[in-house]
């Protein structure tokens, strides 16, 4: 069973709302401690289902969450991309999480901008940030590819309160400069 919601594709990936199937490929990522450093550290597969389930309750619940990215030519589950806004959240995000076997192919970069595109497109967003600790320099450089700019430090709601966390973001404006 799927979450309801729509299917994008990219050259070289295909961005869909959680899936049931997707269990195993939340439990990896969040069983590395270098893919889940910066996305709330190392957890059990029993928490792997609640992220899961709470992905795929943001798609019942507010009509977006983030998609489940998989490669197009495998069908492997890479990670997790897309808009997110939890309660208590400090903007509209589009975040990222790939297994660390996905890193540095650019996946990132383009599922980001398919998810951008389709938040701003489709969700009415005006504007759109990312939440990343100042340590995870390989995330900054995803925002700087996608043309986000620092914007400065936010709060998350508890219980991620006490950690310091930058802003990046751009307008649709500004998107939309970039993009022709």
């Amino acid at each position: 069973m799927i979450a309801p919601g729509p299917t994008l594709e990219t050259a070289r990936l295909i961005l869909r709302p959680t899936a049931l199937e997707d269990l195993d490929g939340y439990s990896a990522l969040i069983a590395d401690p270098e893919s889940a450093r910066f996305i709330g550290g190392v957890q059990p597969r029993a928490m792997a289902w609640r992220a899961m389930s709470a992905m795929a309750g943001s798609w019942a619940l507010q009509g977006f969450g983030m998609f489940s990215v998989l490669e197009k030519s495998t069908g492997q589950w890479l990670g997790r991309i897309g808009p997110w806004k939890p309660e208590g959240w400090p903007g509209t995000e589009v975040g990222w999480g790939l297994l660390r076997s996905a890193w540095g192919k650019g996946y990132a970069t383009e599922a980001a901008a398919a998810a951008i595109d389709w938040a701003f497109d489709t969700l009415g967003w005006t504007q759109v940030i990312h939440c990343i600790v100042p340590e995870n320099t390989p995330s900054a450089e995803v925002a700087r590819k996608l043309g986000s700019k620092k914007i400065g430090p936010v709060t998350l709601p508890p219980p991620h309160d006490t950690t310091f966390i930058e802003a990046w973001g751009q307008s649709r404006e500004e998107w939309r400069a970039r993009r022709k």
